[in-house]
């Protein structure tokens, strides 16, 4: 469970970094932008790394459908990570980002479905 605490601890931090970046973009502060940006970045490799070794503690511990599941959030984690960078990346272009944050809302509400209702590492099993 520490490691679930761990991924979900990167990911709160991650979420509070992009909207802090996304600000900074939005008021045209762009060195501090960048340097919350890069900040990000290497918080996404936390996110990753920690989503992976959960992906890895379900492989080894259940079969078939979770793992079904597993895979499905896995790949929206990766989704979201990708939409944030690129709505970030359009907020400092200046440029529309209204498919991206559909994507990620999309890829979100999966997220928090899967791990948090109905994956057994989730609040209710």
């Amino acid at each position: 469970m520490g490691g679930t605490h761990l991924h979900i601890t990167a990911w709160v931090l991650g979420l509070i970094l992009f909207i802090i970046a996304l600000v900074l973009y939005k008021k045209s502060s762009n060195k501090p932008a960048t340097i919350v940006h890069m900040i990000l970045r290497l918080v996404y490799l936390f996110i990753i790394i920690t989503g992976g070794l959960l992906t890895w503690d379900y492989i080894q511990g259940y079969s078939m459908p979770i793992l079904g599941e597993v895979i499905v959030k896995a790949l929206a984690g990766l989704w979201i990570v990708v939409m944030m960078e690129m709505i970030l990346v359009s907020a400092k272009k200046g440029k529309s980002a209204t498919g991206k944050w559909i994507q990620f809302l999309i890829a979100l509400i999966i997220v928090i479905i899967l791990g948090f209702f109905r994956l057994p590492m989730g609040f209710y099993f």
